[in-house]
């Protein structure tokens, strides 16, 4: 049976933040974001119901990547992490095609969560 995936909004606030640092930074993962790349880090930030000013942080962030103090996965508490790994690969592909640094960025990601 598959497992069902946790609202999103039942994350703990710096939870919801710290999965909106790590999607940006993968955004970053190709040295460019793309409009589809926008697009989800806005659908997402609705689906976490951030405030403004989560809001702006998130902003920021896709102006300038997280630094990497800030995307640290294992500060990644256990229960989430399925949920941040389906997230993850969700803005990797979002827009439409998945480059080397991008899968071997997911890839070390997997890996150091599991």
């Amino acid at each position: 049976m598959a497992e069902e995936t946790p609202n999103l909004t039942d994350l703990p606030h710096e939870d919801r933040l710290h999965l909106l640092r790590f999607v940006c930074s993968f955004a970053w993962a190709d040295l460019e974001i793309a409009d589809p790349e926008r697009t989800f880090v806005a659908d997402l930030m609705q689906r976490l119901e951030l405030t403004e000013e989560d809001r702006t942080k998130a902003l920021e962030w896709l102006a300038v990547p997280p630094r990497p103090e800030e995307i640290d996965p294992t500060e990644v508490p256990r229960e989430h992490r399925q949920l941040f790994l389906k997230i993850v690969l969700e803005m990797v592909q979002a827009d439409g095609r998945i480059d080397g640094d991008e899968i071997e960025t997911y890839a070390l990601f997997e890996q150091l969560l599991r």
